[in-house]
């Protein structure tokens, strides 16, 4: 990505000029992440690539971190919908279906898995109280329509089933793509080493298989449950 020569930088002075200005801070931050992955990333990377200094940065965002949390609420606002939808293209009592509609939405958003593994461990944690209520609203209303529209196609899970099929599927998905994305120098090795072939990760089907199994296993238990009484 090349960066703009800072001399072009003028501070914005309007409410339009100022949400420009956010705007292409965080289609920066979006770029270099996808580029190089987050945690490569630092402010001054994407102070440099909007053409600002560092110090002029951040006066639209208080750390990289809120940039890239910022970045995550709206891939959630992205992702949504588009889940939404295939999950209402299935049949009811589609358990694999729900589970392949989550992987492949999930596979095909590799910089939103990257974002779903920092966030817990680094994106909350050097931010504003603000800036942490504000994401977890956003993911909230997220996780009640899908939670909403799995339980529309497999209506014997319980809510509690529905938001641990989301813990389950954004906290794995986000691992199993970090575990595929290594290194070149480590990408290499593991190509070189049959005995290594295992540490190679397909993200769509490892987490199909196991949100199948989940999802198989939530919905048998819950018939159980409703069987006995």
């Amino acid at each position: 990505m090349t960066a703009v020569d800072t001399t072009d930088f003028r501070r914005a002075r309007s409410p339009q000029a100022k949400q420009q200005r956010e705007a292409a801070i965080l289609e920066a931050a979006r770029a270099l992440g996808a580029e190089r992955g987050i945690r490569q990333i630092t402010l001054t990377d994407i102070a440099a690539a909007v053409g600002m200094h560092k110090s002029a940065l951040l006066r639209y965002f208080e750390t990289r971190e809120e940039i890239f949390l910022r970045l995550t609420a709206a891939d959630w606002q992205e992702w949504q919908p588009v889940l939404c939808a295939e999950l209402g293209r299935l049949a009811d009592g589609d358990a694999p279906g729900v589970a392949d509609a989550f992987a492949r939405t999930l596979a095909a958003r590799g910089m939103f898995c990257d974002l779903l593994a920092q966030a817990p461990m680094n994106l909350e944690r050097n931010v504003s109280v603000d800036a942490v209520r504000a994401f977890k609203l956003v993911t909230l209303s997220a996780v009640e329509a899908i939670v909403a529209a799995v339980r529309a196609r497999l209506p014997d899970l319980t809510e509690g089933d529905g938001v641990d099929l989301m813990a389950a599927a954004t906290s794995m998905a986000g691992s199993f793509w970090n575990i595929a994305t290594p290194g070149p120098e480590v990408a290499a090795l593991y190509r070189a080493d049959p005995r290594l072939a295992h540490a190679i990760v397909e993200v769509e089907p490892r987490l199909a298989r196991i949100l199948a199994a989940l999802l198989e296993g939530a919905v048998a238990r819950r018939r159980a449950e409703t069987a006995k009484h």
